[in-house]
């Protein structure tokens, strides 16, 4: 047994549940429309409940990762989610189809929050450096999943579900082989005491960053959700969506190297603000947009704004906080995420009943600036007591 996790394995661990999980997101809701029958209302509370035990999930996981054991976590996690997706290629009738799709929320949700924990505990690379090369692994996986999908699903979706199980079976074998190592405890994060904060400030910090990323995440789940709808009304074909996320992964996949090389040069905090201000400003600019070349060069303006804020947010959690608490403040990180994926489809449905898209596009911007100012005026708060 190896005595360390390599990263190369926790990489290839993010790559394959990601790939697993985009074969099947970018599907689900038309899948639940024009071949189960079901309302977009319905596909939307199935996706809200989905998001809801991912939330419980993330939690979950993070609880054992901390408290149980690790590994046994892991694996747990990765067979609730494998088996359920297995079922999906026999049971993919409606409800069995929302019941199982909810299973493998939870188990996604508690595999997210895992991994991450596994990826804070390697200690030969900074944080940043970790961080950043697992969510270029994230988005090869969902290139590859969204990539899959279009040419699966006209063959029928027990193919779909037959390859999606693939990619789960070689999570599911990485983690039983692989992941069976001591994890490396760290007591206290250099952060800590250069910033010479206590606990409590520190943890409000990080419910403020929580809440930058629960907003951050409702907006994001907009483009996973009724933005496919918005493009279609337009007259822009389901496929020009589909390739926008192709867009989005590629640009990912080549900008992160990048990214990495602003570590000498920029902060980390730094960093996430610019992305954060750039990722909001790509939501007002849709106000303007009416053509699906105005959509490429908007996505193109998210993806910046991406690599450049979300992948830092659980690295400078890690940094912030001590290694006896990983799983619990990464399950809070992750929670955040689930949550505002959760939330973004139903408040997206009620703005553009009441208010139109535009109205939903400015309030997002809006809500991701004043979070943004919360956790500043945290930070300089933590400052004036240092």
């Amino acid at each position: 047994m190896s005595k360390t996790l390599k990263l190369k394995w926790i990489v290839i661990a993010n790559f394959l549940n990601n790939a697993g999980a985009a074969l099947m997101w970018p599907l689900t809701t038309v899948y639940m429309h024009n071949y189960l029958y079901q309302s977009l209302s319905t596909a939307g509370i199935v996706l809200l409940f989905m998001s809801s035990a991912m939330v419980a999930g993330n939690y979950l996981g993070g609880w054992l990762f901390d408290h149980w054991d690790p590994y046994k976590t892991a694996v747990v996690s990765v067979t609730i989610a494998m088996v359920a997706v297995f079922l999906l290629i026999f049971f993919n009738d409606w409800p069995v189809f929302a019941v199982l799709l909810t299973v493998v929320g939870f188990g996604d949700g508690a595999n997210i929050t895992v991994v991450n924990a596994y990826a804070a505990s390697v200690k030969r690379k900074s944080s940043r450096f970790v961080f950043n090369i697992l969510y270029m692994a994230l988005n090869v996986g969902v290139v590859v999943g969204t990539l899959a999908v279009g040419i699966l699903l006209p063959m029928g979706i027990q193919i779909v579900f037959g390859v999606t199980t693939f990619f789960y079976v070689l999570f599911f074998l990485v983690t039983v082989f692989k992941f069976k190592v001591p994890i490396e405890r760290r007591t206290t994060k250099p952060e800590n005491k250069r910033q010479g904060t206590g606990n409590l400030q520190i943890s409000k910090l990080v419910w403020l960053i929580c809440v930058l990323v629960t907003t951050s995440y409702l907006s994001y789940a907009l483009w996973e959700s009724v933005m496919a709808v918005h493009l279609t009304n337009m007259h822009i074909p389901f496929y020009a969506y589909s390739m926008l996320w192709t867009i989005n992964g590629i640009l990912i996949i080549i900008g992160q190297p990048f990214v990495n090389m602003l570590a000498p040069y920029l902060k980390l905090r730094r960093q996430i603000e610019i992305g954060v201000v750039i990722f909001a400003a790509s939501f007002i600019m849709l106000i303007f947009i009416d053509s699906f070349w105005g959509f490429i060069i908007d996505f193109v303006v998210l993806t910046i704004g991406e690599m450049l804020g979300l992948p830092g947010i659980p690295a400078w959690v890690d940094e912030l906080t001590n290694q006896s608490d990983t799983g619990k403040y990464q399950g809070m990180v992750n929670i955040a995420i689930s949550v505002g994926r959760a939330l973004g489809p139903l408040y997206g449905g009620l703005i553009i009943d009441h208010l139109g898209y535009q109205s939903l596009f400015l309030s997002v911007g809006i809500l991701m600036i004043l979070s943004l100012g919360l956790f500043l005026n945290q930070v300089r708060r933590m400052k004036k007591t240092t």
